[in-house]
């Protein structure tokens, strides 16, 4: 009897890495996590703090999830109307000095380094804005004289101890498109992202805007639809500044989980029942904006189990994956209610986000996952960090590619060389040549084999390493016994598309 509980136990503790090992890794797959700084959720630690400690804090952060394997970062850059980058055209957050306006001391610019340490890691950097809460709070103390909600207060409303710019008016909604678009001007962003803050989530009050429907409504005589108008409007025309600028820049909304829920009047909704939706309480269309291609990507935020009665992640996982029309779906995956409160209990299954995280990856158009937030994976909850190392993304990936910006690969990269030194291998290659429409190497990633296997580029397990654009050398150190090997480098473009390999290199390593 005894053995017989031993194996029984052995066979629940192998469980879980064995369901994870019936599904072969990707080798293209989304991977982040959201990096907050409202309120200092993930960065930086406390208001205030000196730009060295602030950067090392940072470079702490990116260093653990890249050991997590993600390839992309999504980081609060405007989370109340303020700014962590310099010369905008609104004032620097206290959330970073302490004090709004007040800029970092010593003098740096936080938004380039960032970007600049992201992609050194061979991480994409998505630039994450709120477009229309402008303060915390209300207590004027908080408030710099400087501010927008000071020098244009016709523009805001007062609504659940908040300032929120007025969606209505269309002076607010150029305003909040030119304030984006200036970043993606002047910074190497690979996106521009939103969450689920677009008409503030309503509390028992009416949101306050009866003025604005009767002088700006359009020929708008419903007040939703309206409110529908206004956020359209925003998406919009920043989808079309953002290509205008810069083509290759992605533009992604991470929206609340519920678009709409089915009804005889609407059956595109979801199974779902009641509480709150996108279209009907926040006012954002998601559906319709990724159905008219003004989006690349959304991020819906799955923060509910499998199995639950009202919003059942399973549900609305096969929902949106056959409402994605084309473009790339990543799941929101809510790490930080795991061991959080006992309202939800199946959120302390250890077993919980594997068994999402699996289904994910047996879903339709499913591409990825994004983690909120940074500071939750980071603390492991349930072993969650644990698995993603050992487990799920043991392997690196690539991020997916968008087609519909750009579909041409960049050249191979050439003269590839490897040379044994005293602790691994040097290689060096010569830059790619420019690709047929002109674009270069974004990143060059290596590929390492034994002499007697395949060479099977579509395997991650082969991949050693990703380089920044200009970066044309690597140094592996990871070998650890003698034998022969062989080496391949391809050429990343921005959007992801791969060249062809470049000629294999073989090397006999020698102890």
């Amino acid at each position: 009897m005894k053995k017989k509980r031993c194996f029984y136990l052995l066979l629940l503790l192998c469980l879980p890495y064995t369901l994870w090992a019936q599904q072969a890794p990707p080798k293209r797959e989304f991977r982040a996590v959201w990096i907050a700084t409202v309120a200092n959720i993930d960065w930086p630690s406390q208001k205030g703090l000196s730009s060295v400690v602030q950067q090392q804090e940072f470079r702490y952060i990116l260093d653990e999830q890249q050991k997590n394997g993600m390839n992309a970062v999504v980081v609060q850059v405007r989370p109340t109307t303020d700014a962590f980058f310099p010369n905008g055209q609104e004032l620097w957050s206290h959330w970073l000095t302490g004090k709004q306006g007040q800029a970092p001391n010593p003098p740096y610019d936080p938004l380039a380094f960032q970007i600049e340490e992201a992609h050194k890691r061979g991480m994409e950097f998505h630039a994450w804005f709120n477009p229309y809460r402008a303060t915390f709070d209300t207590i004027p103390e908080n408030i710099n004289p400087k501010h927008i909600t000071r020098t244009k207060p016709e523009w805001f409303v007062q609504y659940g101890g908040k300032l929120y710019f007025k969606p209505g008016l269309p002076e607010v909604r150029q305003y909040i498109v030119d304030v984006i678009t200036d970043i993606v001007r002047r910074y190497d962003i690979d996106a521009v992202h939103f969450d689920d803050y677009f008409y503030p989530y309503p509390t028992q009050d009416p949101f306050p805007d009866d003025e604005d429907f009767a002088k700006y409504n359009n020929n708008i005589s419903n007040k939703d639809d309206w409110r529908r108008y206004n956020v359209d409007e925003v998406i919009k025309s920043l989808s079309d500044s953002i290509k205008a600028v810069k083509p290759y820049v992605k533009f992604g909304i991470s929206p609340f989980a519920v678009w709409r829920n089915k009804t005889p009047e609407d059956p595109r909704g979801s199974d779902t029942k009641g509480g709150l939706t996108n279209y009907d309480h926040l006012y954002a269309d998601v559906r319709g904006w990724l159905e008219k291609g003004w989006i690349d990507y959304s991020v819906p935020q799955l923060y509910f189990h499998i199995g639950f009665d009202i919003a059942d992640y399973a549900k609305l996982l096969d929902w949106w994956s056959k409402n994605s029309f084309g473009k790339h779906l990543y799941i929101g995956q809510g790490t930080y209610r795991i061991n959080a409160s006992d309202k939800y209990k199946e959120w302390n299954d250890p077993l919980e986000t594997g068994r999402q995280l699996r289904l994910n990856r047996q879903t339709d158009n499913v591409q990825g996952s994004v983690y909120f937030s940074s500071k939750s994976v980071m603390a492991n909850p349930n072993g969650v960090q644990d698995t993603l190392r050992q487990n799920f993304y043991q392997h690196p990936a690539l991020i997916p590619e968008m087609s519909w910006l750009d579909s041409t690969a960049p050249a191979a990269p050439t003269n590839l060389k490897a040379m044994q030194g005293f602790d691994g291998v040097h290689l060096r290659w010569q830059a790619s040549a420019p690709a047929a429409d002109g674009e270069g190497a974004r990143y060059y990633v290596i590929y390492r084999f034994k002499k007697d296997e395949e060479i099977n580029l579509n395997s991650p397990a082969h991949i050693i390493g990703k380089v920044f654009q200009n970066q044309t050398s690597y140094f592996d150190n990871t070998i650890l016994a003698k034998g022969k090997y062989v080496y391949i480098v391809t050429a990343l473009d921005r959007i992801q598309n791969e060249s062809a390999p470049s000629v294999e290199v073989k090397l006999k390593w020698k102890d």
